[in-house]
């Protein structure tokens, strides 16, 4: 969803722009592009990987600064650079990145036999085969249905809990197998075992909890007219960027203020246009994208 993405910023050419989630450099790119010479990107990414890539491809760009964090540390590391930084836009393309699922030794795919390990930062402490070595079935359950709305995910818990008691469950073809074994039916073009990985992903990266962390403070950091675009993949990230983009939008009190007054409500972002997905022949392209969804706001009243 490039273009769309780089129309929905509305591109200062010397504004100052973060890419929260470089990845494999595209978006990063594109805004590259279309700066001047007194434009800035920030360009975060967990991922040693990901910022060795980002410097090697635009090392040489002074405009241009990646930055090896979290994105839920977005203002720590941006004020410890300028005090008074405000933003012209931020994009965040969520979920896990092509070379990520590409490279089996990161054990992000079913499709390709590699170690289970599932840490977009590897200098994490425990790696899925290790989470899924000591997690009890309850909690394995609730993790399943509640991150990848899995319909089984009881039944695939208590598998999961017999095989590690004979032995670790240490690869990602192992893991795709004993769901695909235990799952009575499956969803037309999609892996047995799609939802069970997106889940046990996003617990070992904490990624719902980052993403409630970073949208407030990419409000606190734009500057009035500034614009905030996300993209998600699955329907847990983009409810949770739906509500608060819509409550930034209604401005609403805690419940201290009540009962309200017109003056209560102090709205900070304006939602712009209708959620978007990408045409048919950006799928066809990329069929990953098959599932995104870009929403898009702009800061607005007091920074």
């Amino acid at each position: 969803m490039t273009e769309a993405m780089i129309k929905s910023l509305s591109i200062d050419p010397a504004g100052v722009y973060v890419d929260s989630t470089y990845g494999r450099g595209g978006h990063s790119a594109d805004i590259l592009e279309r700066l001047n010479a007194s434009g800035k990107l920030y360009a975060f990414d967990c991922d040693a990987a990901a910022i060795a890539a980002a410097r090697d491809r635009h090392g040489a760009d002074r405009r241009f600064e990646p930055i090896h964090a979290r994105f839920s540390k977005i203002t720590h590391e941006l004020r410890a650079r300028h005090a008074d930084i405000r933003l012209s836009g931020v994009v965040a393309d969520l979920g896990v990145s092509s070379p990520q699922l590409d490279q089996p030794q990161r054990g992000f795919s079913f499709l390709k036999d590699g170690p289970l390990d599932m840490r977009m930062d590897s200098a994490d402490a425990r790696s899925a085969a290790e989470w899924l070595q000591t997690v009890s079935e309850r909690n394995l359950s609730h993790t399943l249905s509640a991150l990848g709305g899995e319909r089984f995910a009881r039944r695939i818990a208590r598998r999961i809990v017999e095989q590690r008691s004979r032995s670790p469950i240490s690869s990602t073809r192992e893991l795709a197998q004993l769901v695909a074994e235990c799952v009575p039916s499956r969803e037309p073009d999609k892996h047995p075992a799609t939802r069970t990985f997106l889940a046990i992903r996003m617990h070992i990266n904490r990624e719902l909890e980052e993403l409630s962390v970073f949208l407030p403070q990419c409000v606190d950091l734009l500057k009035r007219g500034g614009r905030l675009v996300v993209i998600t993949f699955h329907s847990v990230e983009d409810r949770l960027v739906k509500r608060f983009m819509r409550d930034a939008a209604i401005g609403a009190p805690g419940p201290d203020a009540i009962p309200f007054r017109g003056s209560d409500f102090r709205p900070c972002l304006k939602i712009i246009g209708r959620p978007q997905r990408p045409d048919a022949s950006e799928v066809a392209r990329n069929r990953r994208a098959r599932s995104a969804m870009m929403r898009v706001a702009e800061r607005v009243g007091d920074e």
